[in-house]
């Protein structure tokens, strides 16, 4: 298609192409269908002429804040900037960071001496961020929390939890005579508890800094003094994060559900590890399924012996009357 060639007043010559795009930025608030004033209707979220009510544009993005506010002060109260506060940082994240980069806004690196100049500011900046001893002590238990979660595979929810039972613990003067690491662990087993999504202790002790005994003895001190409601934890809880690991279908975790809760009903889950349970449950199942895995890998797994692997395996079996 060939661009039609006009000559304005000054004898310049223009193509249409040029014509459209100075149509093109003539005044958005002129209305298009009778040259009136156009206004932002934001409750409805439309552009509409105040001279004979076109529409201009619909369904416009609301830049607005989510929430409302019915008074002056709830709208002081609620306006904010910057990103959500947190329980999972010491100072619930209204704080300022200064990134490890030493690049300016343009990408580029800076000189010699603007990099020392960095350097000190983050450290001087490291230290503001911590007033006390108990902001220090908060600081370093929550990194831990957010690293062993981590190396869990724990959800944010589980590790929110955690820092609230943390944080409690500190107002009320529990960590005396304990180690900050052993306090952070026990807060992270029982919160993972509360969101029946538990993990074995053999589990917490890998990824954490503190021994097996130190661990237990913590815990029921912190779920005694708080007063924590945490619920015996169920075999069933552990079978979905197994099944996962060792990709097995959803007949084969639900083929070990059912040899649970036989089991359950059978009396024999009493005094049994739920480890050893749901990792016994998911590895009959799988032969049940004809599914191909071995001990070694449902032992690996759920971090325990593959002789109770075997032993709860044939309790399982019997109870379900079929042959070991």
């Amino acid at each position: 298609m060939s661009e039609i060639h006009t000559r304005t007043n000054s004898g310049e010559q223009q193509t249409s192409t040029e014509i459209e795009r100075e149509e093109a930025d003539v005044d958005e608030d002129v209305c298009p269908e009778c040259g009136g004033h156009t206004q932002l209707d934001s409750e409805h979220g439309e552009t509409v002429c105040e001279d004979c009510g076109l529409v201009v544009e619909e369904d416009e993005i609301d830049h607005g804040p989510e929430w409302r506010a019915f008074d002056a002060s709830e709208k002081d109260s609620k306006s904010r900037v910057g990103a959500p506060t947190t329980k999972m940082m010491h100072d619930k994240g209204l704080s300022t960071n200064i990134g490890w980069q030493d690049k300016d806004a343009y990408g580029n690196s800076l000189s010699s001496s603007q990099r020392q100049k960095m350097q000190r500011l983050r450290t001087w900046n490291e230290r503001f961020r911590t007033r006390d001893s108990k902001e220090r002590n908060l600081k370093q238990a929550l990194g831990e929390i957010d690293r062993m979660a981590s190396a869990l595979g724990l959800p944010k929810n589980v590790r929110e939890t955690a820092s609230v039972i943390y944080r409690r613990a500190l107002d009320e003067d529990l960590l005396p005579g304990r180690s900050i690491e052993g306090v952070a662990t026990s807060a992270l087993y029982a919160a993972a508890r509360q969101a029946n999504n538990p993990r074995s202790l053999d589990e917490m002790t890998h990824v954490s800094r503190v021994e097996r005994m130190e661990l237990t003895r913590t815990y029921r001190y912190i779920i005694r003094e708080l007063g924590l409601e945490v619920a015996p934890a169920k075999p069933e809880s552990y079978v979905p994060r197994f099944c996962s690991e060792l990709s097995l279908s959803d007949e084969t975790e639900r083929r070990a559900r059912e040899l649970i809760e036989a089991a359950r009903d059978g009396g024999i889950l009493s005094g049994k590890s739920p480890v050893g349970i749901a990792a016994a449950a998911v590895y009959a199942a799988a032969l049940l399924t004809n599914e191909k895995v071995t001990q070694s890998e449902v032992s690996g797994v759920a971090d325990i012996s593959e002789v109770t692997i075997r032993n709860r395996y044939k309790e399982l079996l019997d109870v379900d009357g079929l042959p070991a």
